[in-house]
C-alpha cells in the first residue's frame, strides 16, 4: 500500500490556478531558463530557491516593461494632466503576485513553474516586503498608486528609497526584540536605477547678499539618485511609475577624499608605497574568502566564529 501524500506533495501534483494556454506556458518556461542562465549565471545544479524567485521575477518583469514604456510614451504624446503624489512612505508589499494578477499571467506562471518541478507559492514567499513605511499611511499611499494605475490616470509616486524599512520583530526569552529590516540585501528585481538623473540637494546654510543678488551658501549637500519602480493597473495595460530617491549623505566626505587621492597621485613615490600596502593588506581578505568558500563547497563545513588559540597557548 502506497504511503499517503502530504498536503505539500498533493499541491505539487496539480496546478492549482487552472490550465493556461500552451504557448504562454512554453514562452514563460523559456524565459525563466534564459534568466536563470544569463541574468543570474546559474544552472539547476547550483541554483537556490531564491535564484528561482529572481528568475521568475525577471520573467514577469519582461511582460511589464513593454507596457511601462508604452504608457510613458502615451503620456508624453497626449500630455494629460499629471498627478504627482509625494509621501514619506509607500508600503507596497510584495510585487510578484500583484504583478502576475494585474497582467493576467498568474495561471500561465503557475503552470510553467509546476512543469519545471517548482512551487509558485514557495517562490512568492521568498520575496521581501518592500520596507518603505511602517503601516497605515504607507499602505494607504500604496493603494492610491494602485488605484490610479487601474483607473488609467497619469500618476507618479515620489518617496525615499529606505535601505532599512519597517523593523523585523521576534520573541527572545519571552521579550519582543526588534531588528533592522535589511530588505535590499539580496537586491530588488523590480526597480531600475537612474544614475543619469542624480541631483544635488542642499540643506541648512545661510543667505548671503551679493552684488549679483542673494546667494545660498555654506549648505550641506547630499546626492539623490532616483530608482523607478513600475506600478501596473489591473488588466488595462497601464503601468505608472513610483520614483524613490536613494540619498548619499556623505557626498562632502567623498569629495574631500577624492581630492586627497588626486593630490597623492601627483607624488609617485608615496602613491606607489600606499598601493603596495593596500594590495598586501587585501591578501588576508582574499585568502579568508577563498578558504571559506572551499570549505563550504568541498567539505560542507560552514565558517565558525570560535577563536582558535595559537599552538603555544593552552586550549580552554
Amino acid at each position: 500500500m502506497s504511503k499517503p501524500l502530504t498536503d505539500h506533495e498533493k499541491r505539487k501534483q496539480i496546478s492549482v490556478r487552472g490550465i493556461a494556454g500552451l504557448g504562454d506556458v512554453a514562452e514563460i518556461k523559456k524565459s525563466f531558463n534564459r534568466h536563470l542562465h544569463f541574468t543570474l549565471v546559474k544552472d539547476r545544479n547550483v541554483a537556490t530557491p531564491r535564484d528561482y524567485y529572481f528568475a521568475l521575477a525577471h520573467t514577469v518583469r519582461d511582460h511589464l516593461v513593454g507596457r511601462w514604456i508604452r504608457t510613458q510614451q502615451y503620456y508624453y504624446e497626449k500630455d494629460p494632466k499629471r498627478i504627482h503624489y509625494l509621501s514619506l512612505e509607500f508600503y507596497m508589499g510584495r510585487t510578484l503576485q500583484n504583478t502576475m494578477i494585474n497582467l493576467g499571467l498568474q495561471n500561465a506562471c503557475d503552470e510553467a513553474i509546476y512543469q519545471l518541478g517548482l512551487d509558485l507559492e514557495e517562490l512568492e514567499d521568498i520575496e521581501e516586503d518592500a520596507g518603505l513605511g511602517n503601516g497605515g499611511l504607507g499602505r494607504l499611499a500604496a493603494c492610491f498608486l494602485d488605484s490610479m494605475a487601474s483607473l488609467g490616470l497619469a500618476a507618479y509616486g515620489y518617496g525615499i528609497r529606505y535601505e532599512f524599512g519597517i523593523f523585523n520583530q521576534k520573541i527572545t526569552n519571552g521579550w519582543q526584540v526588534e531588528e533592522a529590516d535589511d530588505w535590499l540585501r539580496y537586491g530588488n528585481p523590480w526597480e531600475k536605477a537612474r544614475p543619469e538623473y542624480m541631483l544635488p540637494v542642499h540643506f541648512y546654510g545661510r543667505v548671503e547678499h551679493t552684488n549679483e543678488g542673494p546667494k545660498w551658501v555654506d549648505t550641506q549637500v547630499v546626492l539623490a539618485m532616483p530608482y523607478d519602480t513600475p506600478v501596473p493597473g489591473y488588466k488595462n495595460n497601464t503601468v505608472n511609475t513610483m520614483r524613490l530617491f536613494k540619498v548619499f549623505a556623505d557626498y562632502e566626505a567623498y569629495i574631500s577624499c577624492q581630492e586627497k587621492v588626486n593630490e597623492l597621485y601627483r607624488n609617485p613615490k608615496e602613491w606607489t608605497r600606499k598601493v603596495i600596502r593596500n594590495i598586501a593588506a587585501s591578501g588576508k581578505f582574499s585568502s579568508d574568502r577563498t578558504i571559506a568558500e572551499y570549505a563550504r563547497e568541498i567539505w560542507g563545513v560552514e565558517p565558525s566564529d570560535v577563536k582558535i588559540p595559537p599552538p603555544n597557548e593552552p586550549r580552554e
